[in-house]
């Protein structure tokens, strides 16, 4: 398994006894000193095939406390900088939907790194309404978030699993992040300030080229994020700067194994309405412990 950003960056998450989630962001999981609504998914899983199917993060940061030094001021052209602040203030919008296709690696029993590809739309309803209707090579997926418990379900809903979760869509994904260990390839464009999440732990940034994709003017942007984590972000050229396409490449391991996203059909004049984020199972479903529903939807070939 690729380890991410996520394992830096999720707080400590516990669901206590009454059902009602709580949160320790005093250290991350490797001892230092978490900060406060900052995540930093990059690569793996979001349930329900969110930008990819899930995977559960294998990679244990282990029980060695680490303390690292101060961190160099980044250093981001102002280019780079002002087309992300843009981004940004897009999607911090009430409400929205988008489309998007992806690839990521993964890898079989034998530790051989294949792929895996998923298409689906999300729709975004802050602050506490989120719904991903998709489907990939490892069949279909939806999660369904009201508000109050957040819903898992594989095979057109004959299996599902639920849980409770906070009263937003960023504290919903710190619990399923921090407590599930499942990372959320693009969830920084879904956090309450997506400019600030997507830069947190970056060190450097700027501006490569100018393309086009979809007939659409895009600003080609690289960062690079120690130890070895690469972004590659395009985001149109214009006063949205609209995220167009996403490469996280990890080279600091084996392979260099990468997570790509094209994302399109970006609206920003949906009203969806409760009832779009209610999850009625159908008759004869089973229920799962949420913790084997994002097993069962690793994507992984057994």
């Amino acid at each position: 398994m690729v380890r991410s950003r996520l394992a830096y960056w999720r707080k400590q998450i516990a669901i206590d006894g009454d059902g009602h989630c709580r949160t320790d962001a005093r250290f991350d999981t490797v001892g230092r000193p978490a900060r406060e609504n900052i995540m930093k998914p990059r690569i793996r899983a979001f349930p329900i095939n969110l930008f990819a199917s899930v995977v559960i993060s294998l990679a244990a940061a282990g029980n060695t406390v680490a303390h690292a030094a101060s961190p160099p001021k980044p250093t981001i052209s102002q280019d780079a900088s002002s087309a992300v602040a843009r981004m940004g203030k897009t999607l911090q919008s009430k409400a929205f939907s988008f489309q998007a296709q992806t690839i990521r690696v993964y890898e079989d029993r034998n530790g051989e790194q294949l792929h895996i590809a998923h298409e689906f739309k999300v729709t975004v309803r802050r602050p506490d309404r989120l719904l991903v209707d998709g489907t990939g090579d490892d069949g279909p997926r939806k999660l369904v978030y009201n508000g109050n418990t957040v819903v898992l379900a594989l095979d057109d809903g004959k299996k599902y699993a639920t849980i409770p979760v906070p009263n937003t869509i960023q504290r919903m994904m710190q619990v399923v992040m921090g407590h599930f260990g499942v990372d959320f390839p693009l969830a920084d464009f879904l956090t309450d300030d997506p400019a600030k999440a997507f830069l947190t732990g970056v060190t450097s940034g700027r501006e490569v080229n100018m393309v086009t994709i979809g007939g659409v003017r895009c600003r080609h942007l690289v960062f690079l994020q120690p130890p070895g984590i690469q972004l590659e972000l395009w985001l149109e050229d214009n006063d949205q700067s609209l995220p167009r396409r996403l490469i996280v490449t990890y080279r600091s391991r084996p392979g260099e194994p990468n997570f790509v996203a094209e994302m399109s059909d970006w609206n920003f004049s949906v009203q969806p309405s409760d009832v779009e984020f209610k999850f009625e199972p159908p008759q004869g479903a089973q229920q799962l412990e949420f913790g084997a529903a994002l097993k069962r939807s690793t994507g992984v070939k057994q």
